[in-house]
This record gives C-alpha cells, structure tokens and sequence, in this order.
C-alpha cells in the first residue's frame, strides 16, 4: 500500500492551517511527526522549506506543535537553514509578548499571573483575560504567547546545542536580550541564555601557580565550570594536577556518555582569574575575566573536597577542551607576574 512521506504530510499541514480545519491540522501534526525518522535528508529539507511560511505567520496559540515538528525534523546533524531564522524571529516575538502578558496581568488584577506550565489554567486565565469587562483582544493574544512560550523556544534551545547553529545563530542580539527579560518567566529562556553565552573556539591560558607552568587550551561546547573543571583536569597533565585525574566514567559525565556517574564527580583543584578572584563551578566560562586579550584560568589545590552529580547541564551538547601548547618558560613567567595572589 503506498505510504505518504513527510513531504505529503506537511503539504496536508500547510493547507489544513489555509483551510482553518483544525481536526485536519491535528491529524496532519500526527503523521509529520510519526513520519520524520523516516525522512531523508533531501525529503527533510523540502519539509522544512514548506512549514517555513507556516512557523512565519502560524498564531502562538495553535502554532507551538508546529515549531517543536521543525526543530525534531532538522535533528542533531540536519539542515537547519530552511527554518533558523524563523524559529528565532518566532521565539524573540514570543518571549516578548509573554513579558507584556505579564504587565498586563499585573496592570489588570493586581497578582501574578498563573504558572505558565499550569495546563489546568491555561482556559481560565484566557477567557479572563478575553472578557469584556476585565480584559481585551490584545490581553487574549498575549495570554497563548504567555502559556506556549516554552514551546516556541524549546526548538531553538535544542537546535543551538549544535555548534554549527550557535555560530550562525541570527538576531543573537535581539534573542539575548529577549532571553535575558524572561529568565525568570519562561523556563526553557533560562536554559536557552545558558547557551546564548557558550564560547566556541575560546583560547584559555591556564597556569599552575605551583610550578609556573602554562599552558593554552581552546574550549568549546562547555555549559558550566562544573564541566570546565572536569575536562580541563583530564587536559592537563597528570604532574601539574594537585589532585587525581578524572576517571573514565567522570570525564564521560562531562562529555557525551551517562550524565551521573556512580559516586557522582569530584573537584580535583581550585581555579582562580587572573584578579585573584575564584572561578566558582556554578559561572560559565564566560564569566572568566580577560588578561591582555585572552582568559586565564590559574590551577590552585583545593581548599576543601568538592563533589557534584551531573557532569554536564546540556546533554546533547558535544564539548571539547583541547591543550593546544604549552607557554615557554619564560611566557610562563611573564603570565605568572601578572597573576594576583587568590583570595
């Protein structure tokens, strides 16, 4: 019997949404998504280049499926150009619809809006919010960008786990500072402003203060110091770590294997800027301050013993931390005379 591909199936997408029918379009969301494992990449792409005028135009309210089919089809390794840059223009607009939800709630019955994860509340609060004695048009509209927000930014949190992605992210700007306004509202925009400040291709001059060995290192892909920390010990050489190095099971947590290992993850040294200050695990590298252009990480032993679970905060997220060289003595010594003593 022959079987429609997902082609077929997002063309019965693209007009059961002309058509208004939503029995149509909730079928057709049905058969992209069971079909597009199947798909091949030339297949994916056509898809892809079909749902783009759809995401562009699509209200929040009904469009939220559609934007999580997009970013499933394009996956870890596909095409993701047809639709990138749609789903970042939907994603800035949805975030700042569901900052101007929140006003207007505040603005119109003196209380926090509900959760936007609270499913139980979604009707309520958008016939409140719709009505004509308490609310308006605009409040209505601003309520569906308020309860799929996560859902609009969920593809693109996905998505910009690919490095390939984050350096050709568009609109990086205007998404940061959307992100950055809704932390605290939207869920999935925490997480996605993790990424927004991921270094790709960063150098990272790292001194042991022990020895005066340096040593440059380029990082990518790393969500955290917690797996800063990790990788960079299983980096560096043996001799200059204060402590062991990580084990197998520990530098896989880290990288792409089980996230918690058993026994969790230990802390094998402190790191300090070139300030003195400490790099706490719980920053990004991102947070490492500049000397003379570049970041400097200085290895110190630990203080204390240090443990933690999870070896990474972005699963599909591929990382890398590679010693590239290490600094002459004498650029060793430059860089340690610049260093503050860690306090």
């Amino acid at each position: 019997m022959f079987r429609k591909n997902i082609v077929k199936y997002v063309d019965d997408l693209v007009a059961a949404n002309a058509a208004r029918d939503g029995d149509r379009f909730h079928e057709a969301v049905q058969n992209v998504a069971r079909s597009a494992g199947k798909a091949t990449p030339e297949q994916a792409h056509t898809a892809l280049t079909r749902l783009a005028p759809v995401l562009e135009s699509i209200p929040f309210g009904i469009g939220n499926p559609v934007a999580g089919l997009a970013g499933g089809i394009v996956g870890l390794e596909g095409d993701f150009r047809p639709v990138l840059p749609v789903l970042v223009d939907r994603a800035i607009a949805v975030l700042t619809a569901a900052v101007r939800f929140h006003a207007f709630y505040q603005e119109k019955f003196g209380e926090e809006p509900p959760d936007a994860e609270d499913e139980a509340a979604v009707l309520p609060t958008l016939e409140r919010v719709a009505h004509p004695e308490t609310g308006s048009d605009e409040g209505h509209a601003l309520g569906e960008a308020w309860f799929t927000a996560n859902e609009w930014v969920q593809p693109v949190l996905f998505l910009c786990q690919r490095k390939d992605v984050r350096a050709a992210l568009p609109r990086r700007a205007e998404l940061t500072a959307a992100v950055t306004a809704t932390t605290e509202l939207v869920g999935a925009a925490g997480w996605l402003n993790g990424l927004l400040q991921v270094l790709d291709e960063e150098t990272l001059l790292v001194l042991d203060r022990a020895s005066g060995r340096a040593f440059r290192v380029t990082i990518s892909g790393i969500g955290d110091n917690f797996q800063l920390h990790t990788l960079l010990a299983a980096a560096l050489p043996a001799e200059v770590l204060p402590g062991s190095p990580p084990s197998a099971a520990e530098v896989a947590a880290a990288s792409t294997g089980d996230l918690e290992p058993p026994g969790g993850i230990r802390g094998n040294f402190n790191l300090a800027d070139a300030n003195g200050k400490w790099i706490w695990n719980e920053g990004r590298p991102a947070d490492i301050p500049h000397l003379d252009g570049v970041r400097v990480a200085v290895v110190d032993p630990p203080p204390y013993t240090r443990t933690w679970n999870a070896g990474r905060a972005y699963p599909l997220m591929i990382p890398s931390v590679q010693l590239t060289a290490e600094l002459s003595p004498a650029d060793a010594a430059t860089l340690q005379s610049k260093i503050k003593t860690a306090g």
